[in-house]
């Protein structure tokens, strides 16, 4: 088992860990992008008097995914760290062995 924020010289040691981890980094990009277009359109709503209100929603909207960023990025580490690593099902070594 991985901590989480731990920095490994092999990031990905199995292919569980490749997979598990490309999916957050989809949901990250997803979620930046619309945090990114739900800035865009609320910006250019706000260029018309009419579509104010729906435009703070639209800012709103965007600041949720905004604090989404580290939420998924932490799911992502504990996610990580839960999974076996080659290895773990070796027994630990005890003092003696020192």
């Amino acid at each position: 088992m991985t901590r989480p924020f731990e920095n490994q010289p092999n990031a990905h040691p199995t292919r569980r860990h490749e997979q598990v981890y490309g999916r957050y980094e989809k949901l990250y990009t997803v979620n930046d992008f619309c945090a990114a277009l739900l800035f865009l359109v609320g910006s250019v709503m706000f260029f018309y008097k009419n579509l104010e209100y729906p435009a703070i929603w639209c800012f709103t909207i965007g600041s949720v995914n905004f604090m989404l960023r580290p939420t998924i990025k932490l799911a992502r580490e504990f996610h990580l760290a839960k999974l076996p690593l080659p290895g773990d099902d070796r027994p630990l070594p005890s003092n003696e062995d020192a």
